[in-house]
């Protein structure tokens, strides 16, 4: 197995819970969600832990509506583009692939990827961050460069 998948077994679900999603979510501090839509309601994420963080990334409807989960999350983000905290990998691209280009890089890192993350989240910078404005808009001009400045750095070229 993956170290890291078996750091995440080892240290998740350590009560052995097997039941339904509302279920496993109470008391939860996150929920990081990839797979299909309106599958939790506001009471779901109201019984979470408090100040919790709600990753509803189902496209094009997230697991829970994000009116519903702002209500009872302290922050809440979906892949969706018309709400705010967009999680998606078009803030990555085109940047990876300029970094890449003028690196002439034949393969992508781990250490090209976290240097993009950083870059991504330096965009935003600590000043602005915020519930509402926990990455940058993909709509944000200075988000490709910077990526592909922080990706070409990382390939040592």
């Amino acid at each position: 197995m993956n170290p890291s998948w078996q750091w995440l077994a080892e240290h998740t679900n350590k009560d052995g819970y097997a039941g339904d999603l509302p279920g496993a979510v109470r008391g939860a501090d996150v929920f990081i969600g990839v797979s299909a839509p309106n599958l939790l309601t506001g009471d779901d994420v109201a019984a979470m832990a408090k100040d919790s963080i709600v990753f509803a990334l189902a496209n094009p409807d997230p697991e829970v509506d994000p009116r519903e989960a702002r209500k009872h999350a302290a922050i809440v983000a979906t892949g969706r583009s018309d709400q705010p905290n967009q999680i998606n990998n078009v803030l990555a691209f085109p940047g990876v692939f300029r970094g890449m280009l003028d690196a002439h890089a034949e393969e992508f890192t781990e250490e090209m990827a976290l240097a993009a993350a950083r870059a991504i989240a330096d965009v935003v910078g600590s000043e602005k961050i915020n519930p509402t404005v926990i990455v940058p808009s993909v709509f944000d001009p200075r988000v490709a460069p910077a990526v592909a400045a922080a990706v070409r750095a990382a390939s040592g070229r």
